[in-house]
């Protein structure tokens, strides 16, 4: 064992990771041979009970957490403590509050950061020192202050961000060693796979599953919750793990929210998950059934009618008091059913209610509602019937009628599951096996309809396929493709435990599906671009033929524009330095001959010398391009979005608009290359060091197409 070992979740956030691995990375960098051991691992690290993401450990002691122990490395290793002590203390102390992906939080710090380094090269005194190799890794590995950087408005945290990069060349294999075991440890568990082998009883003559979804809006699939994890897990089992049937049955059981147009959404989206029922049912096609086995229920006393108000009902119901109406006769009750069934207005005042118990400690139990009066008609069985039965009535009976085996559905039904056996015990009918698991939840993601809902209405967002809402149609919006949807939420199986899933985890899944085959294209930001002058190279503009992906030609072929004036963005123009070779990428190598710049130090104008002999594998900056000939280059817009709320989840005493984060769209007008004209809407490409995007809006004359960015699971 080493001396000192440095331990690191991998799974924690980089902006908490970076500063302690690059200063033991330094640390070791300084020394003929390494003597701090980097141990990377998977959980958390417990320090007396307390949950922390880093741990470096002395002969003697240990200190656990970010500052404690860059603390304890500068105490072991002083070499890279500054004069001025205070200072870099005060430095080091803000380092949580860059592990912050508020912008809003974020934004005074940086500007803050920005100031102090007006006239300085160090955040303290005349060389590298612990703030510095501690900031830098906190600004690293948070993807909103990397966001704000590239902007380029930071211009004095930019310049000294830029500055130690190329003074600490080994702080790029740091970040890259922290990235390969991430994805190493991620890719160990993932391969662990889901355990199926839940105890479904009696499947030895195959499995009967079923899917009842809604059709009073398309909520069930794309507005909120992942409710397809319901649908994939019912369709494995009925048709990957065992010989089964899978059907799919609309819960149509209120008429005055039903269309067929919602029905027809959850048929497609159904589809597109690969998702192919059996037999597809409606509980109004057993309305017939359903009101024969209510008339029993009140004839055996185990129903009865009841007009109390809703609002004093559900004061009786939390309370555990009975109803005025619970000892009605069976008669008494019979002839209100009656009245609600012919849709009179004395009809209207009742419901039916199921007689379990008053009193009964799971809430569910306490005579919940099996028919309501409606006199709307309904999209299938018309003005016929004027009541229809609730889903906690219609589900168990119309399950076992259809010979549903075994009913797997959420937990937020769990409390209603001794509702449901008692509905086909007082009946008499074929008990179903039901199995219930966690939903999945995702960081900072809203999973309350009513408050998905509440965003819709009040215009925070574009509506239910918003690329920011956790539904089908947002999250395919976005840039999600339905093989990868599947895969992640099949990878989670049927587990009962809640889990609070990042992200990260699903985009990444997305990633090896969207790498092998998106076409590989250029785009420049328009803000202070820069035009550079190409000498040495085509006295006339031409174009060649190459291939949209290097490394997969079945992708097919792009043209590539070749001229002697070409645009670059200012963020690489202002890193060149002069008489530099660069390379262009796809083309060959160059050296800086002129820089030219403005009062505010902007580059304004380059001239560059093709160097095609020169070897790109030396170069230190490798830049995209764009000719401004022999092409008619694409107006652009390339947006990204933010998280919708500020914190990982809700307790149950936030406010919405306090935890809600308005700061989420960002969008960039950028120019990409001619073959950008022929995009469609929801295609996938790569722009060149800028990451995946899906097409959002198609070019048009006078409108910019518009590409969203699609996350690939890795920090920027």
């Amino acid at each position: 064992m080493s001396q000192f070992e440095l331990h690191v979740a991998t799974r924690a956030s980089q902006a908490a990771l970076l500063p302690v691995v690059l200063i033991a990375t330094s640390i070791n960098e300084a020394r003929p041979t390494p003597v701090i051991n980097i141990i990377y691992e998977d959980s958390a690290l417990l320090s007396e009970g307390d949950k922390a993401f880093i741990q470096f450990k002395t002969a003697d002691k240990s200190a656990f957490g970010t500052i404690p122990a860059i603390q304890e490395l500068c105490a072991q290793f002083p070499f890279l403590v500054g004069k001025d002590t205070k200072l870099e203390s005060e430095w080091i102390s803000q380092l949580e509050s860059l592990d912050n992906l508020d912008f809003k939080a974020l934004d005074p710090l940086l500007q803050r950061l920005d100031t102090h380094l007006l006239m300085r090269s160090f955040v303290s005194g005349y060389s590298l020192s612990t703030p510095d190799i501690a900031i830098w890794g906190a600004l690293r590995g948070n993807r909103v202050a990397a966001a704000a950087l590239k902007r380029g408005t930071l211009v004095n945290l930019t310049r000294w961000y830029k500055f130690l990069e190329e003074l600490c060349p080994w702080a790029t294999s740091a970040v890259e060693a922290l990235n390969a075991a991430a994805r190493e440890k991620k890719l160990a568990k993932s391969k662990e796979g889901a355990n199926y082998d839940i105890a479904l009883k009696n499947t030895e003559n195959g499995v009967v599953t079923r899917f009842p979804p809604s059709p009073q809006d398309t909520s069930i699939l794309d507005t909120q919750r992942f409710e397809s994890l319901a649908a994939l897990l019912n369709d494995y089992f009925a048709h990957e793990k065992y010989n089964g049937t899978l059907l799919l049955r609309f819960d149509d059981t209120n008429p005055s929210n039903e269309k067929q147009e919602f029905q027809d959404a959850i048929v497609e989206d159904l589809a597109l998950m690969g998702i192919k029922p059996n037999k597809v049912s409606y509980t109004s096609d057993y309305f017939d059934e359903l009101y024969d086995y209510c008339i029993t229920m009140i004839k055996t006393g185990k129903a009865y009618a009841d007009d109390t108000d809703k609002e004093t009902m559900a004061a009786q119901r939390w309370d555990g008091l009975p109803s005025q109406r619970r000892e009605l006769t069976p008669e008494e009750s019979l002839a209100h059913f009656e009245e609600m069934k012919k849709g009179t207005p004395e009809g209207l005042r009742w419901c039916i209610r199921a007689k379990i118990s008053f009193e009964d400690k799971n809430k569910a139990m306490r005579d919940p509602v099996i028919y309501r009066c409606n006199p709307a008609p309904h999209h299938r069985t018309g003005a016929k019937w004027g009541i229809y039965p609730t889903y906690d009535f219609a589900c168990p009976i119309v399950d076992s009628m259809e010979g549903v085996t075994h009913a797997l559905r959420t937990i937020e039904y769990r409390d209603r599951n001794p509702q449901y056996q008692w509905m086909l015990d007082a009946l008499s009918l074929r008990t179903v096996q039901v199995w219930d698991f966690a939903r999945m939840n995702f960081i900072r993601t809203l999973l309350s309809k009513r408050k998905l809902t509440k965003l819709v209405e009040s215009g925070v967002v574009w509506g239910w396929d918003d690329p920011r809402f956790p539904t089908i149609r947002g999250i395919r919006r976005r840039g999600m493709t339905i093989p990868a949807l599947r895969e992640f939420i099949l990878k989670q199986g049927p587990s009962k435990n809640v889990t609070l899933f990042d992200w990260a985890l699903i985009w990444a899944t997305n990633k090896k599906y969207i790498d092998p085959v998106a076409p590989r294209h250029t785009a420049i930001e328009k803000t202070d671009m820069v035009k550079a002058t190409i000498t040495g190279g085509p006295a006339t503009p031409y174009t060649e033929k190459r291939a949209k992906h290097a490394k997969n030609p079945a992708v097919g072929e792009k043209t590539v524009a070749f001229s002697s004036s070409v645009l670059l963005e200012q963020v690489d123009a202002k890193s060149f330095k002069q008489d530099e070779e660069i390379t262009l990428m796809n083309w060959g190598n160059a050296i800086v001959r002129k820089i030219s710049t403005d009062a505010a130090g902007n580059v304004t104008d380059l001239e560059l010398e093709l160097h095609m002999a020169g070897d790109v594998k030396k170069t230190e900056k490798k830049v995209t391009w764009l000719a401004t000939e022999g092409q008619t280059l694409v107006d652009v817009e390339l947006v990204d979005f933010d998280y919708l709320l500020k914190k990982d989840s809700l307790a149950e005493d936030d406010v919405l608009e306090d935890v809600l984060n308005f700061n989420t769209e960002f969008r960039v007008s950028a120019f990409a290359d001619g073959n950008m004209s022929e995009v469609k809407v929801g295609d996938i490409i790569q722009f060149d060091r800028k990451g995946f995007y899906r097409v959002d809006r198609a070019p048009a004359p006078g409108v910019p197409a518009v590409f969203f960015n699609i996350p690939t699971g890795k920090q920027k």
